[in-house]
């Protein structure tokens, strides 16, 4: 038995019930929490996910990525390459290949007037380029220097039919800037009721703790003026999407809810569904994307949902099942309609 076995063994008698009996309430609450935001035995997460980063090592810097890379190569030069099995010498074997010179049978060769005969002897590249475009032959050429030459009433390929294609340059397009929104301000204004506050965007934040979204789902319980209500690729799982539920059973001034790109499965989609049933004021549900397919019991209750909710007039899903799909889109065409004629009235 090796010695990490021995020290596995000391490990195998420890009551877990018993650890769990002489915690304290607060120990609990935090050990709860940590489960809840961590996950070491979901698959679906990410590795660095899983649990909490024990590095202890301090950090040397922030990442200079030059400075990276002029360190592997030339960790990559001082590495001793391997021999080869059989020394190259640069000696040629065997005999090079010749094109062999095909004739043209008689009947095949064409005869041109001397003008254009002469016109195509001290005619440019360009000029053929253009002719060939004009003829019909696209296969001489690129696609660009193809649609050049017809758009264009005069010669404006510069090059000839053998150039090499470049690439049009494009502008580079800059990342987009990262969510600039303080959660722990926002929490204060839901709690507080705050007028101005109408909408409440946390997308594309993900260091947020699974606590605080339970808090400020508790919080928007009693919020009367928050219309919209986002929370794209946050990391968001289960124990959120059941927040986000009972949410819903109180909330009556929320209009769109919009939980896309998340790790929510099929449980907790299923209990927003059921949510979404007993509010009256939501109008737009957005919930595709998910780390997961939810499966065909799913798809079916989201028709059902937006059969029984003539409020909702937008949804976000993209429905695998031809059968859910159509009854959605029947749905959605009659709550659309009835919408329409409460405007009229």
């Amino acid at each position: 038995m090796s010695s990490y076995q021995k020290e596995l063994e000391k490990y195998r008698d420890i009551d877990e019930d018993e650890i769990l009996r002489t915690l304290s309430p607060e120990e609990l609450e935090q050990l709860d929490c940590e489960l809840q935001e961590m996950d070491p035995e979901n698959m679906l997460l990410p590795a660095g996910l899983r649990q909490r980063d024990q590095t202890k090592k301090s950090p040397t810097g922030p990442l200079d990525r030059e400075a990276l890379l002029q360190y592997l190569e030339q960790q990559a030069l001082e590495v001793k390459e391997r021999d080869d099995l059989v020394p190259y010498t640069g000696e040629k074997k065997g005999k090079p290949y010749i094109q062999p010179k095909r004739e043209i049978p008689a009947q095949e060769q064409i005869t041109l007037e001397p003008e254009l005969e002469e016109a195509l002897a001290h005619a440019t590249d360009a000029e053929m380029c253009d002719l060939a475009a004009i003829l019909g032959m696209y296969t001489l050429m690129s696609n660009k220097q193809y649609y050049d030459a017809i758009c264009s009433g005069e010669i404006c390929n510069t090059e000839g039919i053998s150039s090499v294609v470049q690439p049009d340059k494009y502008k580079p397009v800059p990342d987009e800037p990262p969510n600039p929104t303080n959660i722990e301000e926002i929490l204060k204004s839901v709690r507080s009721n705050d007028k101005e506050l109408e909408e409440v965007n946390l997308n594309n934040i993900q260091d947020i703790p699974i606590p605080m979204l339970t808090e400020l789902c508790e919080a928007m319980k009693t919020n009367t003026h928050v219309r919209s209500f986002s929370l794209v690729a946050t990391r968001s799982g289960d124990p959120v999407a059941n927040a986000v539920a009972d949410m819903l059973r109180e909330n009556r001034s929320l209009q769109s809810l919009n939980i896309e790109s998340n790790f929510i499965s099929s449980t907790g989609l299923m209990a927003v569904l059921k949510a979404v049933r007993e509010n009256t004021t939501l109008t737009e549900l957005r919930v595709d994307n998910q780390r997961q397919w939810p499966g065909d019991a799913v798809e079916m209750e989201m028709a059902t949902v937006l059969e029984q909710c003539p409020s909702i007039v937008r949804f976000g899903y993209h429905f695998t099942q031809q059968g859910p799909r159509t009854r959605a889109a029947q749905a959605m065409t009659r709550n659309n309609e009835l919408r329409r004629q409460q405007k009229k009235r």
